[in-house]
């Protein structure tokens, strides 16, 4: 049995100051089974039971993929089949 590990406190988040700068590794704790988690901008996944918060919980705006400066104009390589 896994016990969870308390998360270490975060500093209070101002979304300011990551304006510009690339994505933070943010963790939390599972509000499913209590892991500690890490993520990017407040946005997780639990790979121990599968639970996921909404996206609508991150930090900041997802990114666009128009804003992607290494992707190919015109063509759409995310995508399966």
């Amino acid at each position: 049995m896994n016990t969870p590990v308390p998360p270490a406190p975060e500093p209070p988040h101002d979304p300011r100051s990551a304006a510009g700068s690339g994505p933070e590794i943010t963790y939390g704790e599972c509000r499913q089974c209590g892991t500690l988690i890490a993520g990017l901008d407040g946005r997780y996944s639990c790979g121990v039971c599968g639970w996921v918060n909404p996206h609508s919980e991150g930090h900041r705006p997802l990114p666009r993929a128009e804003d992607d400066r290494h992707r190919i104009a015109g063509r759409d390589t995310n995508r399966l089949g």
